[in-house]
Formats: structure tokens, sequence, C-alpha cells
């Protein structure tokens, strides 16, 4: 599998690059309209378009064909590009924590507790996202795949205002803002484990051609 996830870097290398240039920039330009930290929920997401470069990669170079006669099972296939995807999404969180850190050596008003709360709204809806593409990719073609990509994140918000509401009949979320969105964090973490399941699922009942 890490040979696979090797390959992947390696097509990505480029597109990984100048996103997370990107969001460095971006983040010293956001500081002068908004909160820097914001950038913290934009940065997961942007940064995993990535793994969908790779996988239509796969796709018209008819790679799905030579990985399977491999040394390894439709599971790790299906397990390294979610694997790919965390690791993406760690890797914009932290390109946005770069200008946050020279930003707050000037004592801008970024704060640990911004910067909790964003960081875990911005990994919450990509992993939410992500739950949702990953198993569609396998599913569908790569222009319906492009599609769902592109609304799942719009969905992931969706998702995340109905959790909060939710959890607003538990306790109050205005008192306890962090907490609340450390419970949506946890329900994105199982929900894209349950989906990794579903998508092996999919790949194994997949004719590859």
């Amino acid at each position: 599998m890490k040979g696979i996830l090797v390959k992947d870097l390696y097509i990505a290398r480029s597109n990984i690059l100048v996103t997370i240039v990107s969001l460095v920039v971006l983040g010293f330009g956001l500081s002068f309209l908004l909160e820097t930290s914001a950038l913290l929920v934009l940065a997961p997401v942007a940064s995993t378009t990535a793994v969908f470069i790779s996988i239509t990669s796969d796709v018209a170079s008819k790679w799905n064909k030579n990985v399977i006669t491999m040394p390894v099972s439709r599971s790790q296939i299906i397990g390294e590009k979610f694997l790919f995807y965390i690791l993406l999404a760690i890797l914009g969180l932290f390109a946005a924590l770069v200008p946050c850190a020279v930003l707050a050596c000037f004592d801008t008003d970024i704060t640990m507790y911004s910067l909790c709360l964003y960081g875990a709204i911005g990994i919450s809806a990509t992993l939410l996202a992500g739950g949702i593409s990953l198993p569609c990719a396998y599913l569908f073609d790569p222009e319906k795949s492009q599609i769902v990509f592109m609304m799942s994140f719009m969905a992931s918000t969706g998702i995340i205002t109905g959790l909060v509401l939710l959890i607003n009949f538990i306790f109050p979320v205005k008192e306890n803002i962090l907490l609340a969105f450390y419970i949506v964090f946890i329900i994105s973490v199982i929900w894209f484990f349950i989906s990794y399941r579903i998508a092996v699922q999919v790949y194994r009942k997949r004719d590859i051609n």
C-alpha cells in the first residue's frame, strides 16, 4: 500500500504544492479582512481535491486493471485513498497554520480557542464530505463522481448545521460551542470509517475495466 500512496503523491505533487502556496498567501490576505484562523475551515477541504485528481488519473490510465494484479487486497487499495485523503486534509491544516503562527507573533486576535474551533469545523466538514464522495467515486463514472464531489461539501455544511441543532436539544450550544463541535468532529470520524467500509464493499463487487 505504501507504493500506491507514493504513486498518488507523485501524480498530485504539483497540485498539492499550488494548493499549499495558495492557502498560505490567502491566509495573509484574509488577515486584512477576516479572522485569519477562519482559513482552517477552508484549508482541509481545498487540499483534498488532489485525491480526486488521482482517482480520475487511475481511470484514464487504466491503473485499476493493473493494481488488482498486484499483491494488495481491494480493501488496501481503497484504504490508501482514504489515508491519502486524511493526509492531505492534515497537510492543508498545517499550511493554514503557517500564516496564523506568523501573524500571532504580531499580537493579532488569533487565539488557541479560535484555532481549535475552526480546525474542528474544517476537519469535520472534510471528513463528512469525503465520506459521501469517496464511495461514489467507485460507484459512478468519473463525470458523475465530480458532481458528487462538489456537492458533498455543500451537503457537509448542511449536515453540520443539523448536528449542531440536534446537540442544542441536549445542551445549549452557544454556551458550549467548542464542545459541540468536538462532538460533531467525533461523529464525522465515525462516519468516515463507516464510509470506508461501504467503499470497500462497493469496490469488491465492481467489475474493473
